[in-house]
């Protein structure tokens, strides 16, 4: 049976260029992929037919020999060009055409060839860890920060070539950034050694940059910080991380957030908690005090008479505000009832006869005094 025409079995015309020609045999090859084709017994077989038309039409020195002589050209006697694959006739052809298969399908997705050594390359994603005060947590604020990174180099826009040449392609990879072995059954790839994978040669590096195409230089940015972020918030800044080689985009820088301890208050998620010292006398009497709230502002609380140490009183709506939105938390007070120190002696003669008149004020000590004196009880029987 003849064979078709090379062109045709791709659908491409005669003057197709080089990309045209690839990217009409990932389609076919895509199409056509025998484990995407179980119930078409034809697909192994024209899959075959593209696969050899593809090898000989992406080589300049072939192509350039099919267009004069046709498929004679590869059947001996013409030139030794040999053939240009032949289906699947030899290990060598196979492996040949499912490493170039594997690569058109799967190249992008996995990190394989598919013309990515000559890209350029995303430039890394930057960290910066900002502490603020929970004042500033609560009202939000625009900060400014100075980062250092890697960016675009002005003198050659990135090109990493001295102004006035540019970057030639690399000889060994042909520009593809990798290179290939063939050992045995299977085809080996890996990086260029020539290029390191970037597939072009810089022969005349840019004085500024070294030919890297970036310099390192401390970025001042504005970054604004909402209201109601917590430790471990992250903001991130599109397009202001790390600069691109070959001009390539830049990366994204994000911005952790660490909220200070504050003397006063303590964060536990939308609310805040603040411990509040009162006198045994306003404890006991009752009253109203007075406390801060992160607003800078003041309230008035009032504290129950027999109020005790721990005793928590809710201010609704005086903690922090929610994130995106919602409802603000609320701000505990918490009291904690004072014992006097360095008492002279006519205080202490007042506390001695408080303590004689109070046997009947001090429910909790009766109640725990009670339970002891049952526990000692029930050891001795």
């Amino acid at each position: 049976m003849a064979k078709r025409d090379y062109y045709d079995v791709l659908g491409v015309s005669k003057g197709a260029s080089a990309d045209e020609i690839k990217k009409a045999y990932r389609q076919k090859a895509k199409a056509l992929h025998p484990d995407r084709n179980a119930d078409n017994p034809n697909a192994e077989a024209e899959f075959k037919e593209a696969n050899e038309a593809y090898e000989v039409l992406k080589d300049a020195e072939k192509k350039s020999a099919y267009d004069r002589f046709g498929h004679a050209a590869f059947e001996g006697g013409m030139g030794g060009a040999g053939r240009p694959g032949g289906g699947f006739g030899g290990n060598a052809d196979f492996a040949s055409a499912f490493s170039d298969v594997f690569d058109d399908l799967f190249g992008d997705m996995m990190g394989g060839r598919g013309g990515r050594g000559q890209r350029a390359t995303r430039g890394s994603d930057l960290r910066y860890n900002l502490r603020v005060s929970l004042e500033d947590a609560y009202a939000g604020i625009q900060k400014t920060i100075n980062v250092p990174t890697a960016v675009v180099c002005d003198a050659c826009d990135g090109t990493g070539s001295e102004a006035g040449t540019e970057p030639t392609t690399c000889p060994t990879c042909s520009g593809l950034g990798k290179v290939r072995a063939q050992q045995g059954f299977f085809t080996v790839e890996r990086t260029c050694p020539t290029c390191g994978g970037l597939g072009q040669i810089i022969k005349d590096p840019c004085k500024v940059c070294g030919g890297a195409g970036r310099v390192e230089k401390n970025r001042a940015l504005s970054v604004n910080i909402p209201a109601g972020v917590e430790t471990g918030t992250r903001i991130r800044l599109a397009g202001e991380g790390e600069a691109g080689l070959r001009g390539g985009p830049q990366g994204d820088l994000y911005i952790f957030i660490d909220v200070a301890p504050h003397p006063l208050f303590e964060r536990e998620g939308p609310n805040l908690f603040c411990r509040v010292p009162v006198s045994m006398a306003d404890a006991a009497l009752g009253g109203d005090i007075e406390v801060p709230t992160i607003d800078g502002g003041r309230s008035r609380v009032k504290v129950p008479a027999g109020a005790q140490s721990g005793k928590q009183m809710r201010l609704r709506g005086k903690g922090m505000p929610a994130l995106r939105g919602g409802v603000a938390g609320d701000m505990m007070i918490e009291l904690a009832v004072e014992t006097p120190v360095n008492l002279t002696a006519k205080q202490k003669e007042l506390l001695r006869e408080f303590d004689k008149l109070s046997e009947d004020n001090n429910p909790h000590s009766s109640g725990f005094f009670d339970k002891v004196k049952s526990f000692w009880d029930s050891m001795k029987s």
